[in-house]
């Protein structure tokens, strides 16, 4: 099983320039190397080189590279589009994806630029729209040609468009967050979590951290480096959690459990799904550790 960490995943402007040299050295399991809301529209043009040039350097170590383009209705995204294809990130990621024919258009686009198969399309979902047609934008993911990686959550747009409160616990907003939840995992994708604004709240952005880990989001986007630490610490495996996942596996793999739907372990019945839970758990911590090293 290969799994890829994305407990936190750190917004950077791409008009900042040492911002984009400071994404090289810090402890995020990835960056968005942002063209759109970060960056004025007079200085759209000149962020975008700037973004393409880093990316083309390298230099990013085992952190997984996104550049967030501006919206398809936007006169910037066309160009935005074509060079980030050249500069082939890990992933494109799109705002304001409200339906899939959308992400079949940019596919086709991709197809024609020959661009890299390794580069991947993220979503961001954050209009009412995208949140009813979230099943079929997810469904894209069974497509090839649409390259669909996963999701982004992007909720203060929702909540702009919806006049939603953003409140402790984000209770206005908990049906749509299961609902993007639910069709990112029928069809095999990771889902992101939305950022959290307060960044001098840190107690507040630790709950929200442990919520959308209990939701079973992968991990969280971020605005500020100081959000890292506590982010990946509320999405990585706790050892002892490491440890009892271990002891499951093991439990399932002796020769008189292979044939087994259920074992006796530690007095509690243990199902074989629950094995199949800890090896992801195993595998998160190890590509965790991995990264570390």
């Amino acid at each position: 099983m290969t799994i890829r960490p994305r407990r936190s995943v750190l917004y950077m402007p791409g008009s900042n320039a040492r911002a984009l040299e400071k994404a090289k050295t810090l402890p995020a399991d990835g960056v968005i190397l942002d063209l759109e809301d970060a960056v004025a529209p007079d200085a759209k043009s000149a962020a975008r080189d700037q973004v393409v040039a880093a990316v083309k350097a390298g230099g990013f170590g085992a952190r997984e590279v996104f550049i967030r383009i501006n919206a398809l209705d936007t006169p910037w995204s066309s160009d935005d589009l074509t060079a980030a294809a050249a500069a082939a990130p890990d992933a494109i990621l799109v705002p304001k994806v409200s339906a899939p024919d959308q992400l079949a258009l940019i596919g086709q686009r991709l197809f024609d630029l020959k661009t890299d198969p390794r580069v991947r399309i993220w979503a961001m979902i954050e209009t009412p729209t995208a949140i009813f047609n979230v099943r079929q934008i997810a469904k894209a993911a069974g497509d090839s040609e649409a390259r669909l990686g996963g999701f982004v959550l992007g909720l203060n747009d929702v909540a702009k468009e919806t006049r939603a409160r953003q409140v402790p616990g984000r209770t206005p907003m908990v049906p749509w967050i299961t609902t993007c939840l639910l069709a990112a995992r029928e069809y095999g994708i990771d889902i992101l979590d939305g950022v959290y604004n307060d960044i001098g709240n840190a107690e507040g952005f630790k709950q929200e951290c442990a919520q959308a880990r209990d939701f079973g989001f992968d991990g969280k986007t971020l605005i500020h480096p100081n959000q890292i630490g506590p982010c990946n610490d509320a999405f990585s495996p706790a050892p002892d959690e490491v440890a009892q996942a271990r002891k499951m596996i093991a439990a399932f793999d002796l020769p008189e459990n292979k044939d087994k739907g259920v074992v006796q372990l530690d007095g509690r019945m243990v199902e074989r799904m629950h094995a199949e839970m800890a090896r992801r758990t195993v595998a998160i911590a190890e590509a965790i550790e991995a990264r570390a090293n």
